[in-house]
């Protein structure tokens, strides 16, 4: 189940007035992104792929947190019978469905550590989970970025990037072009 998009939007708003930050507007154009991509793929539905990207980091809404934010944005998702989004705010950060490839602090009680990795273990992930991992890729909280750029900038941040999960970034944005039959810059930065 999810919310239509105005809840969506209301859901969002009212997480930025609880901590606002960078991340509300980068949750805005993951969600961009994510529509302009699914109007180009047969079997995506872009409300869905947009709601789902204005949802993917709903988690901070609770406050500065890391890996947290992950298992909060699961369980508040869950809390309101939107399943589909708990499920994206679980896997939008694990691309190959592991946390070890997270990158951040690991700010997370034995507790919330085991419910993430139980629930990432249940999971099959599908065209819209790979979907956001790109776009939460390509969203900055001022614009689109390079995927390359962006990864650089995180590798600077903390110190380090999985090269696997920089791998799988640009497989990712490989399928979705392949998907599209476009550049996904173009793609992306169309109005």
């Amino acid at each position: 189940m999810m919310p239509t998009r105005a809840e969506a939007e209301k859901i969002l708003e009212e997480a930025g007035q609880c901590n606002f930050g960078p991340w509300v507007n980068h949750s805005r154009i993951t969600a961009k992104c994510a529509e302009k991509i699914a109007e180009l793929c047969e079997d995506l539905d872009s409300e869905k792929a947009y709601i789902l990207g204005l949802l993917h980091d709903i988690g901070r809404k609770f406050g500065v947190r890391h890996l947290g934010h992950v298992s909060d944005g699961y369980k508040y998702m869950m809390s309101l019978g939107y399943d589909e989004v708990a499920k994206i705010c679980l896997t939008h950060s694990f691309n190959n469905s592991t946390v070890k490839e997270y990158i951040g602090k690991f700010d997370v009680s034995d507790e919330e550590l085991e419910l993430i990795e139980t629930a990432l273990a249940k999971v099959n992930m599908d065209d819209y989970d790979k979907l956001i991992q790109l776009c939460d890729a390509l969203a900055g909280s001022d614009g689109v970025l390079n995927i390359e750029d962006r990864m650089r900038d995180v590798k600077q941040r903390y110190g380090y990037y999985p090269q696997e999960k920089w791998n799988s970034n640009i497989r990712l944005k490989n399928y979705f072009e392949k998907k599209t039959r476009n550049n996904i810059y173009k793609t992306v930065n169309q109005s």
